[in-house]
């Protein structure tokens, strides 16, 4: 069978054809497209099958965005998604629309021990509900309940909930933030936007000036976010070193709040595009001790899971296992 998946972000549009044989999924054609250089998803897609010439039979997006009757609003751009205009770019037979971390958390089965790097080994007889936090763009969370025998994903917007600070530093850092944006939620914080506003906090917090050599390695309109990282993997720069360690750190606390929240005792999974780029400093103490700081619960933490995805097709795994569900149960 062959499908069509999509992981639609706020940066990239990721389009993969799959020909799909049980659990077997071998990618066929794969592009990935600028999003906002698009008006709509529909003419991504479309030019897609037109360029490539393969007929699928089913199609699976995911979409950073809530989803509800086949319908999605983009958090981070101006795209209205919708299954029945889908449907007709896809040319497919049956057509489904989730969210994007849904389709990373359907993704998780389809990895092997090579696709996931261990922050925290937890217990030997881990069972039961997991949870899947990643920042990119934005922060999106999910979760999957165990019934016993199989997981069940199922998209949230706790990305989106208040940021709530610990310490004077952190409560520093949303009287910034409160200042530029009134409400201030995690996405704020744990982005790739949100790693910027860390870095312009902690300027202003410790009365430094910008590196002058920052804004020519970064060229006129480029990220500074890789190479404010790059500096402080090399410990180059001071500001830098401590806007990497205070996102590590805020990461692994929100990480623990989403696994108390949803009792995640089978593990905590940490996925999207900037976890992989900054394994070096998860695997640091920030992260898992703040994890780790709850109170009382902290035994339960302790025994855990935590592992970082590193496969960067794990969304589009996860839409093409859903599409070949579509019909039997998910």
């Amino acid at each position: 069978m062959k499908i069509l998946a999509g992981d639609i972000g706020g940066t990239n549009a990721r389009l993969t054809v799959y020909d799909v044989q049980l659990t077997q999924y071998q990618a066929l054609v794969a592009e990935t497209f600028p999003s906002r250089e698009f008006g709509t998803l529909e003419e991504i897609v479309s030019g897609f099958m037109k360029g490539h010439g393969i007929e699928c039979q089913r199609a699976c997006f995911g979409v950073a965005g809530p989803v509800k009757d086949g319908r999605a609003q983009t958090t981070n751009l101006p795209w209205l998604v919708e299954t029945s205009k889908l449907a007709g770019a896809a040319q497919v037979e049956a057509l489904a629309l989730i969210n994007d971390l849904k389709a990373q958390a359907y993704g998780i089965a389809v990895l092997g021990p090579q696709d996931l790097e261990v922050l925290n080994t937890g217990s030997e007889t881990a069972s039961g509900n997991a949870a899947l936090i990643a920042a990119g763009t934005g922060l999106g969370q999910a979760g999957l309940y165990w019934d016993g025998q199989a997981y069940h994903p199922f998209a949230t917007e706790g990305g989106h909930t208040s940021f709530g600070p610990t310490g004077e530093r952190q409560v520093a850092l949303l009287d910034f933030l409160s200042q530029r944006f009134g409400r201030v939620s995690w996405e704020r914080i744990l982005s790739g936007p949100g790693f910027m506003n860390i870095f312009e906090f902690l300027l202003e917090y410790r009365d430094a000036a910008k590196p002058a050599w920052l804004d020519d390695e970064v060229g006129e309109g480029g990220d500074p976010a890789p190479v404010i990282t790059k500096a402080a993997l090399g410990e180059r720069c001071e500001i830098c070193v401590e806007t990497l360690q205070l996102f590590a750190e805020l990461y692994g606390a929100e990480a623990g709040n989403l696994a108390l929240k949803m009792l995640a005792t089978g593990g905590v999974f940490v996925g999207g595009g900037i976890a992989p780029k900054i394994i070096d400093a998860l695997r640091e103490p920030p992260f898992m001790n703040a994890f780790l700081d709850k109170g009382r619960m902290r035994p339960l933490l302790e025994a855990t899971p935590v592992r970082v995805i590193t496969n960067k097709n794990t969304a589009l795994l996860g839409a093409a296992r859903y599409a070949a569900s579509l019909g039997a149960a998910a």
